[in-house]
């Protein structure tokens, strides 16, 4: 199978290369065309000038991008020159409503359109360790498994187009309890003086521990966020949850408090750093009572 890859951001960039060395590459798109360039030329495949080439020269699409305007442009500008029978895996994470939208506007060409957003962060994007959730058809599904596979370890038909987009909001509320709490915790720890690394050495280890605290704890004991999963991303994500739950009538409060939370940050020039950010926030609690008037002490 010809895979094209579309949107070459963090995680794309390495989902590209994994699906280079399964050895279903066939070439690249992406907005910024030096990007796609610099890609094609590492992996001896074709930088593709526009969406229409892509879709006209592939049998199967992958697209990762930012927006859910993004994914039904992207949709647009294939539906013209993608073959009947042509898959489109879209690992962007978008509303419910955005994959069932992109499905329809493919389908009157006969194309089979997969919802299927990721998690496991940039890191699972490397080592093609990604969960991935996947919406659709069973027998478009079956013939994806080659391509998903070779992206991630965890994949899984959730029901029909739309699902996996319900799945990863669904990841989306977990991540954003989880990532409060381990700031939060971390804050409490600074402030009782503990040796911050033994602390996430041992507690990693304990019942309370999870994915972020054992690899972004550590940034809040650095004091620096390098982007592994962004703060407007995951408030982008977190108000398609909040829209979702609207619908019956309900407001989710670890969400609500989150956005609140992301919203300050991207007002103060944050919006850019991993979200493991929030510990700014937390660590203020105890330096507004003049608790915490020490820096964090490592293992010395």
């Amino acid at each position: 199978m010809r895979v094209g890859f579309v949107g070459l951001g963090a995680m794309g960039m390495h989902m590209a290369r994994n699906l280079s060395k399964a050895g279903l590459l066939a070439g690249v798109f992406n907005r910024s065309a030096p990007k796609a360039e610099s890609l094609a030329q590492e992996l001896k495949v074709t930088a593709y000038p526009t969406l229409a080439q892509l879709g006209g020269d592939v049998d199967a699409v992958v697209s990762c991008v930012s927006a859910d305007a993004d994914v039904l442009e992207v949709a647009q500008g294939l539906k013209t020159t993608l073959r009947r029978g042509t898959l489109m895996c879209d690992c962007s994470t978008v509303s419910s409503d955005t994959a069932r939208r992109a499905a329809q506007a493919l389908s009157g060409g006969g194309i089979d359109f997969l919802d299927c957003p990721v998690s496991g962060g940039t890191e699972g994007a490397r080592d093609a360790t990604l969960a991935i959730m996947v919406g659709g058809t069973e027998e478009a599904f079956e013939r994806a498994l080659p391509i998903l596979k070779a992206m991630g370890k965890a994949v899984t038909l959730f029901g029909p187009v739309g699902s996996g987009q319900a799945a990863k909001a669904t990841n989306q509320i977990m991540c954003a309890g989880i990532i409060e709490a381990v700031s939060e915790a971390m804050a409490f720890a600074h402030a009782q003086g503990l040796p911050l690394e033994k602390l996430i050495d041992t507690l990693g280890k304990g019942a309370g521990s999870s994915w972020y605290f054992v690899h972004r704890a550590p940034n809040m004991v650095r004091g620096t966020y390098p982007a592994g999963f962004r703060v407007r991303l995951h408030e982008k994500d977190l108000r398609i949850c909040h829209d979702m739950a609207a619908r019956f009538g309900v407001a989710l409060p670890v969400v609500e408090r989150m956005l609140q939370e992301y919203a300050e940050l991207v007002a103060r020039g944050f919006g850019d750093e991993d979200i493991s950010a929030t510990y700014r926030l937390k660590s203020e609690l105890f330096e507004r009572t003049n608790i915490m008037s020490a820096p964090a002490r490592g293992d010395a």
